[in-house]
């Protein structure tokens, strides 16, 4: 494609990313899992703690933390953006705040922070987010209803019927009229993708090295080489036993990890002397039904292509995230992209997907990859929980 010029319908200051960092991702396993006997708040304090090394900016002239994680109880309970800054050793001068915007609460809030930048209340904020599967499981929420109350009242339950993340990727599914076979192939294409970008080290420049079972991970622990077309078939449907099309192995596995996103003004870029990575063209965030409620990357998606007067092969590169493979496929029948821009790396199926954290991670992967091929556009967009889509419009100086 030829090169697009701004600028972009995003008003406000100009807001770029210096920094963008990852932990490796670990199985949620109470025996096998390598974040088994870690903290969240050491997850989180170790990308912080990357950040400030890499862009060698001194930590108290971040003005803001906005964290995204998906479970705030336990150990991830109040406001763990404040706590890991605190355990990083950082001034307490710095605020921190943490929200929840479901499978897009770290994208949210590298978002939010983008805006608080372009708005001039802010010049230099951290933002990601973090989720350790493993020690806060995703039915946390419905064991604290037990004791405090059901976030579904009756009134939302006459208006609703409220399925499971799996059923509404069933259903998205059979709207689109996906088959078993596509579905299991798009797996086998995440596996394979996520397995050539580890071998040839090119999740290295966005990955925190921390020594996880007594070595230092540079990759994620839940991708599996030798998935294939006939080991995938031979699995059984988890959401629907009967007539149905989504197993374990096409969707996301349950993980823990971090990621975090330096971001600030063009001006304190250069007067910290950071360099300028990319830039944040435009965001948006949607809502869908609550029902079929993971197919908020569609019109997300359209929404920042119309209003930038964009066409779909104007973007070099698309994350989108793998909560399951029927999300993405979707996703594909909608905007029909050339999927060879699509999660070049492979994706969540393969490297999984830390509820809390994904966003910022896919905001790194992205811009690793912008800058190794030189492009100039990248797009990021997630399905979240509830009924709500994220999108970012990232774009690379010539």
């Amino acid at each position: 494609m030829g090169r697009v010029s701004g600028p972009f319908v995003t008003s406000g200051r100009e807001v770029v990313i210096a920094e963008a960092v990852r932990t490796p991702i670990g199985k949620s396993h109470p025996e096998k899992g390598w974040f088994r006997d870690t903290h969240p708040n050491a997850m989180l304090a170790a990308c912080y703690t990357d950040l400030i090394n890499r862009s060698g900016i001194a930590p108290s002239v971040v003005e803001d933390l906005v964290i995204g994680c998906t479970a705030p109880f336990g150990e991830q309970s109040r406001n763990i953006g404040r706590n890991a800054w605190l355990q990083a050793g950082y001034p307490p001068e710095v605020p921190a705040t943490t929200l929840d915007r479901r499978c897009g609460s770290a994208q949210t809030a590298v978002n939010f922070a983008a805006s608080l930048i372009a708005s001039g209340v802010h010049n230099i904020v951290i933002a990601g987010g973090v989720e350790h599967m493993g020690h806060v499981p995703m039915n946390s929420p419905a064991k604290i209803s037990e004791l405090y109350g059901d976030p579904w009242t009756p009134e939302m339950w006459a208006q609703y019927d409220f399925v499971t993340q799996g059923e509404s990727a069933e259903l998205i599914a059979e709207h689109w009229d996906i088959s078993r076979t596509e579905i299991d192939e798009f797996a086998v294409r995440s596996h394979a993708l996520a397995t050539a970008a580890i071998e040839a080290g090119r999740f290295d420049d966005e990955m925190v090295r921390m020594e996880l079972d007594g070595q230092v991970r540079l990759n994620d622990q839940t991708v599996r080489p030798s998935t294939t077309l006939d080991t995938l078939s031979g699995l059984k449907t988890v959401f629907r036993p009967e007539n149905g099309r989504i197993t374990a192995g096409t969707s996301s596995p349950i993980c823990d990890s971090a990621a975090a996103v330096l971001l600030c003004t063009r001006e304190a870029a250069e007067r910290h002397g950071l360099r300028i990575r990319a830039r944040i063209a435009d965001q948006t965030t949607v809502g869908v039904d609550p029902i079929i409620m993971l197919t908020g990357p569609i019109p997300a998606t359209h929404k920042l292509l119309e209003r930038n007067t964009l066409t779909v092969d104007d973007i070099d590169l698309f994350e989108v995230n793998e909560a399951f493979s029927s999300v993405v496929l979707a996703w594909e029948r909608e905007l029909k992209p050339n999927m060879e821009r699509v999660n070049v790396n492979g994706g969540a199926i393969a490297l999984g997907h830390a509820v809390g954290a994904t966003g910022a991670r896919l905001i790194a992967t992205i811009v690793s990859e912008m800058e190794r091929r030189d492009s100039q556009l990248g797009l990021v967009t997630m399905c979240c929980g509830g009924g709500l889509g994220t999108g970012t419009l990232l774009e690379r100086e010539n």
